[in-house]
């Protein structure tokens, strides 16, 4: 599987996809979705089993194709506090401003591919996927000058902010039972992203003569840059006859070689490239689920590890004035379900997901492009069979950050002893969102 071929699986499954959970997606597909994401030891479709616990896949005894597709909206806001400028001299004024900037980049899509091979008579069950599983991006204009200072044209604020990152992760499955009650399973991923950043804060900056002000430094606009990573994910998962259910798994983190980025500067000059190394991070799932009459139950706990992942775990200035990496620590992310199958031929769920915030008050600054960070998200989804071997599947999906993320700005040139990070005196910048999404999914069931 190479490169080429990658990039032509990406571009079938083109997707803006937006981070939940810090950048993790909290769930794959309608019906996991609408369940919180919880699949660790309740899996109700082959996606969300796929996605986390490839053991839990040896529930299924057919072959099963699921295709899901969905419309996603943010609408995350920036606001700022800095410096006032003189419009025509471009000094300092000596006043504070205060502003905010609306993100305008619109809906985007959201596709999901799976299909599992199992047969009632074997203990092996296999599986392949493709999904987008993380991404962040955000589309602030620039504003009229003083009307937001982050968005101030540079060199007083940044001007336009601009990211696209997004991740596909294509993932071949196997899963063995060992008794009639407990599986393990084993799933070789190999991950294809993209990232693209205007202005991008990773390439060393074009400092103009010191002025004292904040964003007294040029920073160019980077091409798209991609990279490949590769990885892994191992399961276990129990399905006592009483109903009870207990699955875990571990995601390795996912190893990526450098983003190589070609950059620009605005006034068309080209910058010097610049490469930049960004991983996945690993993931720790616990599950537990119950199935009894008319009702499934699940919820699922996942420990992200940011801080011992490149791109995420370093943070501040280089020497040269560009960013080292987000900062980021690591997050908990609780998700519960449950299905009622009381209503003839229509299943209802209802979910919720909690994530902790990966992003520290005082490095909120460095995470300007990456504001997709939703602490509580709300799910209700259904499921209808259209024949005996088509199902369609439904969900809505409304999520909102708790509060505003907000720190001081920081600016290279005010870094000392007692300032590690640059803080500038006075300055805040802050974001807050909400998400919004409907998806549709069909799952079809092969005839024997």
């Amino acid at each position: 599987m190479n490169k080429n071929f990658l990039k032509l699986a990406f571009l079938m499954l083109s997707a803006l996809v937006y981070g939940q959970a810090g950048h993790v997606m909290q769930g794959v597909g309608a019906v996991n979705m609408s369940m919180g994401g919880a699949a660790t030891a309740q899996p109700l479709d082959i996606s969300g089993a796929l996605q986390w616990n490839p053991a839990a896949i040896s529930t299924f005894d057919s072959k099963i194709l699921d295709f899901n597709f969905g419309l996603f909206y943010s609408s995350p806001e920036l606001s700022s506090t800095g410096f006032e400028f003189n419009g025509s001299t471009g000094e300092q004024t000596g006043n504070m401003i205060t502003g905010l900037t609306e993100d305008d980049r619109g809906v985007s899509p959201m596709p999901a591919l799976a299909m599992v091979w199992g047969k009632e008579d074997s203990k092996h069950t296999f599986g392949l996927s493709a999904f987008g599983i993380s991404g962040f991006g955000v589309t602030f204009p620039q504003q009229e000058f003083n009307f937001n200072p982050i968005n101030n044209m540079q060199p007083f604020g940044f001007g336009r902010v601009e990211s696209d990152y997004m991740l596909l992760q294509v993932g071949l499955a196997w899963a063995y039972e060992i008794s009639e009650t407990f599986s393990i399973g084993i799933q070789p991923t190999i991950n294809y992203g993209a990232l693209e950043l205007a202005p991008s804060p990773l390439s060393s900056p074009d400092f103009t003569p010191p002025s004292g002000a904040p964003g007294d430094q040029m920073y160019p606009n980077s091409d798209k840059a991609s990279a490949l990573g590769f990885g892994a994910q191992f399961g276990v998962f129990y399905n006592s006859p009483s109903g009870i259910k207990l699955g875990a798994s571990y995601k390795t983190g996912q190893s990526f070689g450098d983003l190589e980025f070609k950059n620009t500067y605005l006034d068309g000059s080209v910058a010097p490239d610049v490469s930049f190394n960004m991983d996945y991070p690993a993931i720790l799932s616990f599950g537990v689920g119950y199935s009894k009459g008319d009702v499934d139950f699940a919820m699922d706990y996942r420990y992200v590890d940011y801080e011992n992942t490149d791109g995420f775990a370093e943070k501040g200035w280089t020497q040269t004035g560009s960013v080292a990496g987000f900062g980021w620590k690591n997050i908990n992310i609780l998700s519960v379900g449950l299905q009622y199958k009381g209503i003839e031929k229509l299943p209802l769920r209802v979910g919720y997901t909690y994530s902790s915030n990966p992003i520290e008050d005082e490095l909120a600054f460095f995470s300007i492009p990456a504001t997709a960070v939703i602490a509580n998200a709300f799910q209700l989804g259904f499921s209808y069979p259209i024949t005996d071997n088509f199902m369609l599947n439904g969900v809505y999906h409304y999520g909102a950050s708790d509060g505003k993320t907000e720190g001081p700005m920081l600016n290279p040139n005010y870094l000392s002893s007692t300032n590690p990070y640059g803080a500038i005196p006075e300055s805040k910048v802050g974001y807050e969102m909400t998400t919004s999404m409907v998806m549709f999914g069909v799952s079809y069931t092969f005839k024997e």
